[in-house]
This record gives structure tokens, sequence and C-alpha cells, in this order.
């Protein structure tokens, strides 16, 4: 009896170190971004940068927020003063509405992406046409209409004067509670440093292949100009470029 006691409890305890590891295996890293719509750099950095994630399939392993607040304030009346003026403060709480609208992430991103795509174009008129591009209902916009959007802004507003430290500039970039600050744009590497090696997500590995085939590269081209800046004969500077392209194939 007592032997079998033993061998129960054993299981039991394997049973939940089992899910416990499972969880651990599981978790996502969080990514927030918090940032204001009219914002050339937000608008660069979600167009060109963070829309990465969803290309490479990393979305996956990331609990993504946005926070479209940035350098806003409210003022004493409970109005809103926004760095780019008043297109600025509706766009944020049509984001704001987006976000509410359609939780799911590939949704919401694909909306506020669409708009500050047009931003960067300089084509901002033309926001309202993100619903149909998208494929999505105009309940974002419905929601900021009748004023909910504001309160949304509030709670992010909130959020952002919660920062500690506070934020300097847009777009402020955190994973996993650490602020990234000027090195915001290799906020991939801070996701994927945040996986232990045994638990790192495919995009991950191929993403940190990619770099070593790049620095290799790089070294490459470094060799090749040392080679042509020497007052070597031609004769070496063409066989270090020879040796210099057959590691580029190589790699590839």
């Amino acid at each position: 009896m007592a032997s079998y006691q033993r061998l129960l409890r054993f299981c039991i305890i394997v049973f939940f170190c089992s899910l416990s590891l499972s969880s651990s295996l599981s978790q996502k890293v969080s990514l927030s971004l918090y940032y204001e719509a009219l914002c050339p750099y937000c608008a660069e950095f979600i167009v060109n940068h963070l829309s990465k994630i969803f290309e490479n399939d990393l979305i996956s392993a990331i609990d993504l927020q946005l926070i479209p607040w940035g350098n806003a304030i409210i003022r004493s009346d409970g109005t809103f003063l926004c760095q780019h003026g008043k297109a600025e403060c509706a766009l944020n709480a049509i984001h704001a509405c987006a976000i509410n609208a359609y939780p799911d992430v590939m949704k919401h991103f694909g909306y506020i992406y669409c708009t500050e795509r047009l931003v960067l174009e300089n084509k901002l008129e033309k926001w309202g046409d993100c619903y149909e591009m998208v494929g999505l209902s105009r309940a974002a916009f419905d929601c900021y209409i009748n004023g909910y959007g504001n309160k949304l802004e509030q709670r992010y507003a909130e959020e952002t004067f919660k920062l500690y430290p506070a934020h300097n500039f847009v777009p402020w970039v955190v994973v996993n509670n650490q602020p990234l600050k000027e090195n915001y744009e290799n906020f991939l590497m801070y996701v994927c440093n945040a996986y232990g090696s045994n638990q790192m997500p495919e995009a991950c590995r191929i993403l940190n292949s990619l770099e070593e085939t790049l620095s290799r590269f790089n070294n490459s081209v470094e060799k090749l100009k040392t080679a042509y800046r020497s007052k070597s004969a031609p004769l070496e500077f063409v066989q270090q470029l020879e040796t210099g392209f057959a590691t580029i194939c190589t790699e590839r």
C-alpha cells in the first residue's frame, strides 16, 4: 500500500511538472508599442519593421499590445491635445476603437497598418477606404462617432503615464517590460533573446541564421575592400573577390 501511494505521488508530481513545462514553453513574449497615429517615425516603424512579425509568423509567439496615445496630453477640461493636431487625436481614437472592435490582432493590426501606410504616402484622406481594403466592418468608425473612442483613449493615456521609466519619444517599444529606447528597430533580436535556446520559435532560428549569413557576407565585403585599397597585385584582388563570392554562394 505504501509503495502504491509513493508511486501515485510520483505520478502526480510528474504530471504537474509537465503542465508547468508546457505552460512555460507556450508563454508568449510581451511586445508593446506606444505610438501616435500621425507620427512619421511611428508610421515608418509600423509599416516597415513591426509588420515583419506577421510575415514570418513570429506573431504566434508574441503578445502584441498597441497603445495609440504617444505624446498627447489631457487638458484640465478633459479634452485631448495631440502633438500633430486634432486629426491625430481623431485617428488615435479610431485606432483605439479598431483594437476594441476587432480583438483579433491580425485584424486590428491590418487596419492600423493600412492607415499608417497612408500616413507615409501622404494620402491620409483615404483612411476610410482601409475598412474595405482590409475586409472589416465599420464598427471602429461607429465606435468613434458615438464617443467611445475617447473613453478608450483615456485608458491608453493612463497606461502611457504609468510607464517606468517614462517614455522620451515615440515610437516607444517595450519587450517583456524592458524599454528598448533608441534601439527599438532591433526589437526582433530582443524578442528572440527572450526565449531560451530550447524554446526559441522557428522564425527566430531562421532569423538568427540569416543574421549569421549577413555577418559572413559583410566580412567578405570588408576583405574585398581591404584588398582593393592595398598595394597588392591585381591578381590577389581577383582571388579575394572569387573567395568572397564563393562564401556568399555557399551560404545560400
